[in-house]
């Protein structure tokens, strides 16, 4: 029941905070929104403050569960790189298009969203970086070229959120061809060569 509670409020609070903004959202307006008493919130949170970082941590968690799964699937290393690339872009694709929390953040101020970009870019470089292990350990990934790409890759991901979230075309041909060949450029970079 406990666990219920807290994240009913938290997803109240993340509703509220996408339609009204954090600083127009009021304890009294998650009380009455979630059918608690403020007495009720003060048990599981200590004020606003720390309902939002509840929210922002509920939110980077969703968008990384895909990554944490494509990297503990049975898939050889380049495979892996595949479908972290798509899987992360296809995520960053349905929450910048949809009008949610990540996208009402986005728009409402561009510093708030950092805060959950960081969040996010932390999970996944771990789990990019371990995906690059297993593809040295395994002969599959030249370990200089594997050892380049964590930084400049969560770098160039980052930059393709802005221009998911800000771009007001629908392109998806145009977004079909940046994820292939992204992938395709990290992919083959990555392969071992054997000189001849």
């Amino acid at each position: 029941m406990v666990i219920k509670t807290r994240e009913k409020l938290i997803e109240v609070a993340r509703q509220l905070f996408a339609h009204k903004g954090v600083e127009n959202t009021t304890m009294n307006d998650i009380a009455a929104a979630s059918d608690k008493g403020r007495r009720t919130i003060y048990t599981y949170f200590r004020n606003k403050r720390e309902i939002y970082n509840a929210v922002i941590e509920r939110e980077s968690e969703q968008l990384v569960q895909k990554l944490r799964e494509v990297a503990d699937s049975d898939a050889t290393a380049s495979e892996k790189v595949r479908r972290f690339i798509s899987s992360r872009l296809e995520t960053m694709t349905v929450t910048g298009t949809r009008h949610d929390t990540l996208r009402s953040f986005f728009i409402r101020d561009f510093r708030r969203i950092d805060r959950i970009r960081k969040l996010v870019a932390t999970k996944e470089l771990e789990i990019f970086n371990r995906i690059l292990r297993q593809g040295i350990d395994s002969g599959e990934f030249d370990a200089e070229q594997a050892r380049r790409l964590p930084l400049l890759g969560m770098t160039v991901f980052q930059g393709l959120d802005y221009y998911i979230v800000k771009n007001t075309t629908d392109d998806v041909g145009q977004l079909a061809r940046i994820k292939h060949d992204l992938t395709e450029f990290i992919v083959v970079g990555l392969t071992v060569r054997h000189k001849q």
